[in-house]
């Protein structure tokens, strides 16, 4: 018989006035697991100990931003009647798409400063960017946003899921899909597969497409089945617009690159 429990509380821990939400901690967790699996390739591909981080401390912030601007902007009728709101992250509406286009700018900027190899940075620190994202969606989980439509409990049940991910997925005493989980173990698999990539010694830059590829594909039929979308014009949601672009740019650069470079730079060369 399962127990229909209380949803967890999204405050972490409080200190006085001070809250921290499981949120925040989420996502911070993911990007120090992420820098320490990038950070053992960057190393072992001969970029100095210090690099990364030197690039995390602009990318990290100016992502944040990025994804905050991203989702206020797509969401600005509300936040036009509702300014106070707009800094307030720490309540979720951070879009993940914002982040990743601040930090490849970023990223893109960063390397040309230090003489680097945009593509190699990009190539090594991809399994990383789903691993960021992997856990991330988590922190959905624990706001009780991003997710799908209404199902039933035996639905969910019929999934084997334990009754404490159940359980946050009733909200206002509806179930609903789990997309969140959905997307993490899409980009797990997708961690998983980039790491093995490494052996086959890809041409440069490729093994950054396979994660735009990969993450394209799976955010375009998830996010076909969430409520909280965000729309570019009437029923066109923005998210599958993006993931449609991505693909199909990616797949003309494998392409192309494959069929002009004769003699490629591939992953594991200096």
């Amino acid at each position: 018989m399962n127990l229909l429990l209380e949803a967890i509380n999204p405050i972490a821990i409080s200190i006085g006035p001070i809250a921290v939400r499981w949120y925040g901690v989420i996502i911070a967790f993911g990007i120090v697991l992420a820098f320490i699996v990038a950070q053992r390739e960057m190393v072992k591909r001969s970029f100095h100990q210090d690099f990364l981080t030197d690039l995390l401390i602009w990318a990290v912030p100016l992502a944040i931003l990025g994804a905050r601007l991203y989702y206020v902007l797509f969401k600005w009728e509300y936040y036009a009647e509702n300014p106070s709101k707009i800094l307030q992250v720490w309540e979720g509406g951070l879009a993940i798409h914002g982040a990743l286009i601040a930090s490849f700018i970023t990223a893109y900027v960063f390397t040309r400063k230090r003489n680097k190899s945009f593509l190699k940075v990009a190539d090594i620190v991809a399994p990383s960017l789903l691993i960021g994202q992997t856990i991330g969606r988590w922190g959905n989980f624990m706001n009780q946003e991003a997710h799908g439509g209404e199902v039933s409990r035996s639905f969910l049940e019929n999934m084997f899921l334990p009754d404490w991910i159940i359980n946050q997925m009733r909200i206002d005493g509806i179930y609903y899909h789990p997309t969140f989980l959905y997307e993490s173990l899409w980009n797990f698999a997708g961690v998983v597969i980039l790491i093995l990539l490494r052996r086959v010694n890809l041409m440069r830059g490729e093994m950054f497409l396979f994660y735009i590829i990969w993450y394209s594909f799976g955010r375009f039929f998830i996010e076909g089945m969430r409520t909280d979308s965000l729309y570019l014009i009437g029923e066109l949601r923005t998210a599958q617009v993006i993931s449609i672009v991505a693909i199909v740019v990616a797949i003309i650069l494998v392409v192309y690159r494959r069929v002009t470079i004769k003699k490629p730079v591939r992953y594991k060369d200096a």
